[in-house]
């Protein structure tokens, strides 16, 4: 099983640390974040994430959602 690089880990606090920032720009898509920046934005995870390596040259690279806030949840 590989380890998860720190930066990682960083980058993926970072991301939702700063959520709210995202929601002007990126309501409803998904955003990957390497090295505190924002690589790719997409419809979905795996493009976003497909994106951001292709361009960062980078595998481990967190993929967070931004949310309007409207969505619900059950169970």
């Amino acid at each position: 099983m590989e380890k998860i690089p720190k930066r990682f880990w960083e980058d993926d606090k970072w991301a939702h640390a700063h959520l709210g920032d995202f929601q002007e720009k990126y309501m409803e898509k998904w955003v990957a974040v390497c090295n505190k920046k924002v690589v790719a934005v997409a419809e979905g995870p795996i493009t976003a994430r497909k994106i951001a390596q292709k361009k960062t040259g980078i595998k481990e690279i967190p993929v967070v959602f931004v949310e309007s806030g409207q969505n619900i949840y059950s169970n």
